[in-house]
């Protein structure tokens, strides 16, 4: 920084060197007002500047209660990571795997505003007007008593499971046997069970009853007041081991163990898929198409360039999404020309599909499977539109 030392003999309205008349550097005869003083104008001009930069300071320090979505990149499930590393997001080893061509993209949304990532005015305001992305009230999106940590750690939980359940699905598909095992996934802190079950016992069988969803469980719990001991039989380490478990009053009042639970498979073969850093269970429909896609002979996609979205269950189910109107934007931005979308986010597509882009409904695995077959022979005319 510099600093100007004051001359002692400098004069109010005089500058260093300046002609003992005050004229300044213009000297004798300058016109009115070119003394170096502002005039009016300059002076408006000169505080709308200040307040100007005063009000992006201001906006830009102020956090708002909104989240904002905006389409995020996709990335092609028959391609290679997005970290540099150049791995592919799927590998497979244990089975035969066939080449493949085209893109079966899975998408994302960018969402701002969330525990660790707050928005300010400018940010807010720049949503607004831009038709691709959304603003909500932050508690519509993201529980406000949850952390930045706990936010990621349960993307992640449910990025996991899609994968598992995109497996099951596709090697279901070519016609391999899977069974699907109920097992804890972690125990909560009202739980009277922790010295008792452990993460990755497998639930065989509650008061006798045989188990093979997450609803048989629920079911039998039903039979039991809150409080009540009931016996779960489950396999450790190879072994059946029977414990007798103090249920708990959960959600509702309803009787509970007070355990998270997921779904476990014996895969025949070794399926790994590399995300990155993205999370949340919506990649599980195009994950299912991308695996399926590398264990069939011919490419599936046949060249074209296809994005989806949608969860996938056990049963093949496709479930809906949020940030619809995002992903379609993102996929368009990144070449698709057709998009698989959730029969049950139908009534969010309507009206804001970007030009060049189809997008065909879907509920199931069968129909995602069929409607890429079809695009792929181009014999879309029949093909379900939102």
């Amino acid at each position: 920084m510099r600093t100007i030392k004051r001359v002692p003999d400098e004069q109010p309205g005089t500058f260093p060197g300046a002609p003992p008349d005050g004229t300044g550097a213009h000297g004798a005869g300058a016109n009115p007002g070119d003394d170096g003083r502002l005039t009016r104008g300059n002076k408006v001009v000169l505080g709308l500047f200040f307040a100007f930069l005063v009000a992006m300071v201001v906006g830009s320090l102020v956090h708002l209660p909104y989240a904002v979505m905006s389409p995020g990149p996709t990335q092609n499930t028959l391609g290679v990571s997005a970290d540099g590393k150049k791995t592919p997001i799927i590998s497979i080893s244990g089975l035969p795997t066939y080449p493949t061509d085209g893109a079966l993209r899975f998408t994302t949304v960018r969402v701002e505003g969330g525990p660790g990532y707050p928005v300010d005015l400018w940010d807010v305001l720049r949503a607004w007007i831009d038709p691709a992305r959304d603003v909500y009230p932050v508690d519509d999106v993201f529980d406000p008593q949850v952390s930045e940590e706990q936010v990621a750690e349960e993307n992640a939980v449910q990025m996991a499971g899609s994968q598992e359940e995109a497996t099951a699905v596709a090697l279901r598909a070519i016609g391999k046997d899977v069974p699907t095992h109920i097992a804890i996934a972690e125990l909560t802190e009202q739980s009277k069970a922790k010295d008792l079950l452990k993460p990755k016992d497998r639930i065989v069988r509650v008061d006798g009853t045989a188990i093979t969803s997450a609803d048989d469980v629920r079911t039998a719990l039903q039979q039991r007041r809150p409080g009540d001991t009931v016996e779960l039989t489950v396999a450790r380490d190879g072994k059946d081991v029977t414990v007798s478990v103090p249920t708990i009053a959960g959600q509702g009042g309803r009787t509970a163990l007070g355990v998270i639970l997921s779904l476990e498979h014996d895969f025949p073969a070794t399926v790994k898929i590399d995300a990155g850093s993205i999370g949340g269970p919506s990649a599980g429909l195009m994950f299912s198409l991308g695996i399926y896609d590398k264990l069939t002979p011919g490419p599936l996609a046949n060249n074209h360039q296809i994005a989806g979205t949608g969860t996938i269950d056990d049963n093949g189910d496709v479930g809906p999404i949020g940030g619809i109107r995002q992903k379609l934007a993102g996929a368009r931005a990144d070449g698709a020309t057709w998009f698989l979308a959730p029969s049950d986010n139908c009534n969010e597509v309507v009206d804001h599909v970007p030009d060049g882009l189809q997008v065909v409904k879907v509920s199931t695995f069968d129909q995602a499977k069929t409607a890429v077959e079809a695009i792929a022979a181009g014999r879309t005319g029949s093909l379900p539109h939102c």
